[in-house]
């Protein structure tokens, strides 16, 4: 179905969000490391830092990652009961790839809602009063 809000050249939400594009351009330019943001799109220079994401879908993020993988361990433990030594080598990567992997993916949701929704921090309107 085609976003008739995005302009030529902007992707959609969950590809962007994937591969880490620029909501502006379309380039692989959103991240500089695993989950920090760059600065700006080296492509068309679309300034990241205007956007607030905060820390927010690292709390809610580990805590759904925490007891989903809780219960796969305990799952696990009751079905198969393998040596504590295999669940330490099962759910401590997996637990640190899915936080990683679903905070970057998250986070770049809300920049790219952020920027389709122009969406900017609250200002008193000197103005009107």
């Amino acid at each position: 179905m085609n976003n008739p809000k995005l302009s030529k050249g902007q992707p959609e939400l969950i590809p962007a969000a994937l591969f880490g594009l620029c909501p502006e351009c379309g380039q692989k330019t959103l991240f500089a490391g695993l989950t920090r943001f760059a600065d700006s799109c080296s492509a068309c220079g679309q300034d990241y830092s205007d956007y607030n994401v905060g820390d927010g879908p690292a709390a809610f993020l580990t805590l759904i990652v925490g007891g989903l993988m809780l219960a796969l361990a305990m799952i696990v433990e009751l079905n198969i009961r393998p040596p504590i030594w295999v669940h330490f080598l099962l759910w401590f990567p997996l637990t640190i790839g899915a936080v990683i992997g679903s905070l970057r993916i998250s986070k770049a949701i809300l920049l790219i809602s952020e920027h389709r929704n122009q969406a900017h921090e609250g200002r008193i309107d000197q103005d009107s009063q």
